[in-house]
């Protein structure tokens, strides 16, 4: 008898864990919804790699509105490039700062940013897709976090290439902030090696999005952006 109350407990101590982690993936969930249903917003996007590392990517900065209109300006190096997405259609600006129509496929530069602004997911989209990545999620404060699932690990490793990344060592997390019910920031990280073109690269990348101006933000699209998309 007293066994079976043990077993009991502990089965009854298991399911609260397991309807904790589950009622806490769908706070964020429901926080990032909360977030698209305000009428616009701004954020700022940082990539943090190690030194060692050629390709650093620039900070990007977007805005973005109810209606599904997005502004998102990209840095590298010394370059910028501004690019508009809305209803299904990207435009952006090239080296001589024209603006031109994103297509799949073509050559160079351009082939990488037109598939990356067609599959381009605002911060909304991004922190609920995570959040499916995600084991589980625990809460402190207004703070949750989590490990991503294996699968979760090569998603984020393929870094906006989209499809999965072959990943060895895999490691990653996720954190989000809540306040007032609304998302304001997500973080996630990830570790491992992947192998390209037969050589075998380190992944050790941290990406943090923070949320500013919430419902006092302007989305103005550029006049030659807007013949691009009509």
């Amino acid at each position: 008898m007293i066994l079976n109350r043990i077993s009991v407990t502990a089965l009854l101590a298991l399911t609260g864990i397991s309807l904790s982690a589950a009622d806490a993936k769908e706070e964020v969930v429901k926080a990032a919804k909360a977030l698209s249903e305000k009428p616009n917003y701004s954020w700022k996007t940082t990539t943090v790699v190690p030194e060692s590392v050629q390709f650093k990517p620039g900070p990007t900065e977007g805005k973005a509105d109810k209606e599904g209109t997005a502004y998102v300006t990209m840095n590298f190096r010394d370059n910028m490039t501004e690019a508009v997405i809305k209803g299904g259609k990207a435009a952006y600006t090239n080296q001589d700062g024209d603006w031109q129509v994103a297509e799949e496929g073509g050559e160079g530069p351009g082939r990488f940013m037109g598939a990356m602004l067609l599959n381009f997911k605002a911060p909304v989209a991004q922190a609920q897709d995570i959040v499916s990545k995600t084991k589980e999620l625990k809460k402190e404060g207004d703070v949750y976090s989590g490990d991503l699932t294996e699968e979760g690990v090569k998603s984020v490793a393929a870094f906006r290439r989209g499809g999965n990344a072959e990943v060895k060592e895999g490691k990653g997390n996720a954190k989000f902030w809540v306040k007032d019910g609304v998302l304001t920031k997500f973080e996630y990280s990830v570790k491992g090696k992947r192998t390209f073109n037969d050589q075998e690269f380190d992944i050790d990348r941290t990406v943090t999005t923070e949320i500013k101006d919430v419902g006092t933000t302007k989305v103005v699209v550029p006049e030659a952006a807007k013949k691009k998309l009509s």
